[in-house]
């Protein structure tokens, strides 16, 4: 699976390539080498992100689900207690 950018995005970090290049190696990039340098990263580096992303992802995820019978427990046989602590009159 490769990572895509959609337009807008890959041609804002062209463009910050571009100016990380001319403020850190006083060079200047053109935009069909930088735009090469990023469709490197995004093919070999973007993945290892990528897949951290997910197994980050699949933790929270799993504590949540870990944690899901105690947010939504719900303690059967609860009309009688609830209504001798209302006050409500048995008939």
């Amino acid at each position: 699976m490769s990572i895509e950018l959609p337009k807008e995005a890959y041609q804002e970090a062209v463009s910050s390539l571009q100016r990380y290049a001319r403020e850190n190696f006083d060079e200047e990039m053109g935009n069909i080498a930088a735009a090469g340098l990023l469709d490197f990263f995004l093919e070999e580096i973007a993945p290892i992100v990528y897949n951290r992303a997910v197994e980050n992802a699949q933790e929270r995820l799993q504590m949540r689900i870990a944690e899901l019978d105690i947010e939504i427990h719900e303690d059967p046989f609860q009309y009688w207690p609830r209504r001798l602590r209302s006050g409500k009159p048995r008939r």
